[in-house]
């Protein structure tokens, strides 16, 4: 009998085992997957708050090991409008790393091993095992040579992807879901400049990218809408993505010409949804329980974060602190506080709508503004979240960072003289303000709209 089954051993379910092996549980790890082996067509970047965590674990020094670079300095390129701005720090870890993703998975599978953890590679699960009330008390699985495998747990989870194997067998229903808003085109590059920043763009319904990685190479791609992606040779895909930054950066297009793609081209999409994380005996984990489109890259970030809450969770039902079901409860609302701020930004990035006037003006005033310059790279690296940094008090500081004169255009003249120049007597003015600035922030404007 073990206190925790996880289905799923890279990121999420890996981190987690980990974490209740050290805490002193009976952990089974298992995965269909035999390690090492395969590739995970990932983009690899590990905000600071994932970073925060593998220092608290005592891996960052594996993962600096690896020999990817430290990236200090975000930005967004968007027409004729430039941000970049350093990554505000986390209890002292302001930088994010892109190291190889087969790489970071061994570190925290041997980590886990290492706690305590059983690893059974090679193991398929085909069944759960439920007592007379429902709750899950097991597994059922095979072997790769059909050998049966049935073991039971105080709590089984899955870790086993968006389209995991527990989540069906659980029915576990999705909620706030909405379909694939792009698809991506990416590969590495050698022999770019390493300067430690994440360089984004937005352009004509294009979102390109780049980012230096390990081996001395760099990420680079583009992510387009849906409907105007096509999967060709990788001559053509080389020709579509060297185009986008032609027409926003062309002197990063130079330097792509002059330098070479080192590896095929990859392609990604992601449904975007949550789905109930928990239940009686059982729980998912990571990109099982919520996934969002990868063009905030914070798929591992969150996955990191989120198994520091479960293993919590977990610990804490079966040291008896709590009741087992009420700690998964707790951890299902936990990471739903956590996540669903940046899952609606992410899902408004994700449509790669080109700015406004009024949105340009924003992101040139975030420039000349070093507080909302740091916040707004924060946000993309889920260090602020998109109410606080969309909040009233942070968008009429913002508008003190306008350019001056006519630059900003006359609906953000009058937005600036109602929240920051009329009289304090007439009353509403403000709130008229902020409610114009919310009509032109796109989806955003939300927060300001509340």
């Amino acid at each position: 009998m073990y206190d925790a089954i996880i289905v799923g051993a890279r990121i999420s379910g890996a981190s987690t085992a980990m974490l209740l092996s050290r805490a002193g549980h009976k952990v089974l790890l298992l995965d269909r997957a035999v390690f090492p082996g395969g590739k995970a067509a990932a983009t690899n970047l590990v905000h600071p708050p994932g970073i925060l965590r593998l220092k608290r674990w005592g891996l960052l020094d594996e993962l600096r090991a690896t020999g990817c670079p430290p990236i200090t300095e975000y930005g967004l390129r968007s027409g004729p409008v430039e941000l970049m701005a350093r990554l505000p720090a986390e209890d002292g870890v302001g930088e994010a790393y892109s190291p190889e993703r087969s790489k970071l998975d061994q570190i925290l599978l041997d980590a886990a091993v290492k706690a305590g953890a059983e690893l059974r590679a090679g193991v398929s699960v085909r069944e759960l095992i439920t007592d007379d009330d429902g709750t899950v008390t097991g597994v059922r699985g095979e072997t790769a040579d059909r050998t049966p495998v049935i073991e039971h747990a105080h709590v089984v989870v899955g870790a086993d992807g968006s389209n995991s194997t527990l989540a069906r067998l659980l029915d576990a229903p999705k909620y706030d879901a909405h379909p694939v808003l792009n698809k991506s085109h990416w590969s590495y590059w050698e022999g770019l400049p390493h300067d430690g920043r994440v360089r984004t763009y937005r352009h004509n319904g294009k979102h390109a990218f780049t980012w230096p990685t390990h081996d001395g190479l760099t990420i680079v791609g583009v992510a387009l809408p849906v409907a105007d992606f096509k999967a060709t040779s990788d001559e053509e895909r080389d020709h579509t993505v060297i185009s986008a930054f032609d027409e926003v950066d062309p002197e990063r297009a130079e330097l792509l010409r002059s330098t070479r793609r080192v590896d095929r081209w990859m392609t990604g999409s992601v449904p975007n949804f949550l789905r109930l994380s928990h239940g009686p005996g059982w729980a998912l984990a990571g990109d099982a329980g919520y996934t969002r489109d990868p063009i905030t890259a914070a798929g591992i970030t969150d996955g990191l974060r989120g198994a520091e809450l479960l293993a919590a969770a977990i610990a804490s039902g079966l040291s008896g602190a709590e009741p087992l079901d009420t700690a998964l409860a707790g951890y299902a609302r936990d990471r739903d506080a956590l996540v669903t701020g940046h899952y609606l930004y992410t899902r408004d990035h994700a449509t790669i709508a080109s700015h406004s006037r009024e949105e340009l003006a924003f992101i040139q005033a975030m420039h000349r503004s070093p507080t909302h310059g740091r916040a707004m790279v924060g946000m993309f690296a889920t260090m602020v979240h998109p109410a606080e940094f969309y909040s009233p008090a942070s968008i009429h500081a913002l508008l003190d960072h306008l350019e001056p004169g006519a630059a900003p255009g006359w609906k953000l003249r009058m937005v600036r003289w109602l929240a920051r120049g009329t009289p304090r007597h007439i009353p509403g003015a403000t709130r008229t303000a902020d409610r114009l600035v919310a009509k032109n922030l796109g989806p955003m404007g939300q927060y300001l709209a509340a």
